[in-house]
């Protein structure tokens, strides 16, 4: 019986719900910018890793390695935009 019960994804879901309270913590206990937006950052990049593993199955396949790979440059492609948009309009470099 205990093969049939999903015990990751229910684990996972637990600590969806647990993270999703911190970030609204963050909101309610009036935190500072700077603190606040640390907090929710971290939360945000272990929520989607957790969706990616837990529900989207991304390490279950026998090519999770180009899966990682994919997702590594993603994250890479992703940051150089925002901060090269910073670095432009914001900073003036």
């Amino acid at each position: 019986m205990s093969q049939l019960f999903p015990m990751k994804q229910v684990l996972g879901f637990v600590f969806s719900l647990l993270l999703t309270t911190v970030a609204l913590a963050v909101y309610f206990l009036d935190m500072s910018f700077a603190a606040g937006m640390t907090i929710l950052l971290v939360t945000a990049f272990i929520q989607a890793g957790l969706q990616l593993v837990v529900f989207m199955h991304a390490g279950e396949t026998k090519d999770k390695g180009a899966i990682y790979t994919n997702v590594f440059y993603g994250l890479i492609i992703a940051l150089v935009t925002v901060f090269g948009t910073l670095l432009a309009m914001i900073w003036d470099m």
